[in-house]
């Protein structure tokens, strides 16, 4: 029996957004189960091939079986994101014909207790995307200071009880280990003000902050996003979807910035920094998914997707 995947999130508008109208290859900087790549080889021409990789051997697994239709237009690989220009040069790929970025954690990685990133789920507290990392969740909880765990729980978590919930961590410590999922989700339960009628859970932005910190995701997202302006043909498209608005804010000011080109000050009237556009934005506010996705998969209903062209100029 064929396992059960999930839809991907808005694989109609990236597949509308992407474009995708001569022969190349696509780049998948996000593989996860291979969704989002199955649905491109499924509705493009036999021309269009796939790179897709993934810091997740098990998800690299799980796609492999998925993709198995279409063999010989697919190459998996596994590899960060912020590595993407580096594993494509690795393989023979310099210029790709567009991108796509589908950032966050996975259902399978949410919906798989043992890999401790679900507030649902009691597993140990781990948030490795890649096992084979060596800093868990755990791990920052035991070796951070009280100030750089705060820092953390803030800036990546933008909770505002931060300090708050650190105390309470330090409190439980000072008892016993601080193990797994549920123990966290109630440590910070007990200390975080959520509204009434608020569907998320207390210890969410605390959870997202771990997870941030231990894969170090908004650098791998900077560095991603770098990396791929040099691979994108002339009128190629990338498209990122983000989850949260630390995420949507990098893509939205890198976006903005490369669509700019040059980074003198304001108030030079003339340019000498000899910066020229690279991308052109072509969503000019982030598209988001329809009400009827989002009651089909309410997973989806923090996404936010934004596309860019590549220019030469």
């Amino acid at each position: 029996m064929m396992p059960a995947y999930h839809e991907s999130i808005m694989r109609d508008e990236v597949l509308h957004y992407l474009n995708i109208h001569k022969e190349g290859v696509i780049v998948d900087g996000t593989l996860g189960d291979g969704g989002h790549t199955e649905f491109i080889l499924k509705n493009t021409a036999p021309g269009i091939r796939v790179f897709a990789i993934d810091r997740d051997p098990s998800a690299i697994e799980r796609a492999r079986e998925r993709l198995s239709p279409f063999q010989g237009r697919v190459t998996l690989a596994h590899g960060n994101l912020a590595d993407i220009k580096d594993l494509a040069l690795q393989n023979g790929i310099s210029q790709i014909v567009g991108a796509l970025m589908d950032l966050g954690v996975s259902s399978p990685q949410l919906d798989t207790p043992q890999r401790g990133f679900s507030i649902q789920h009691d597993g140990p507290l781990d948030m490795r995307m890649d096992p084979s990392q060596k800093i868990s969740a755990a791990d920052l909880l035991i070796n951070l200071s009280d100030a750089e765990l705060a820092s953390i729980i803030k800036n990546f978590g933008e909770e505002r009880y931060s300090k708050r919930v650190v105390r309470s961590i330090r409190k439980e410590q000072a008892e016993r280990p601080i193990t797994t999922t549920s123990q966290l989700s109630r440590i910070v339960a007990r200390v975080v003000v959520s509204s009434r009628h608020s569907r998320i859970h207390p210890a969410t932005r605390t959870f997202q902050a771990l997870r941030i910190a231990v894969n170090d995701e908004l650098e791998q997202l900077k560095l991603a996003l770098q990396g791929v302006i040099g691979l994108l043909s002339s009128t190629a498209r990338l498209a990122v979807i983000s989850f949260h608005s630390l995420e949507d804010r990098i893509v939205k000011t890198f976006f903005r910035d490369e669509q700019k080109g040059c980074s003198c000050p304001p108030k030079m009237p003339l340019c000498v920094c000899g910066g020229k556009p690279t991308l052109k934005i072509l969503t000019r506010k982030p598209l988001t998914p329809s009400e009827e996705e989002v009651a089909r998969n309410p997973r989806s209903v923090s996404a936010k997707l934004r596309v860019a062209e590549r220019v030469y100029v």
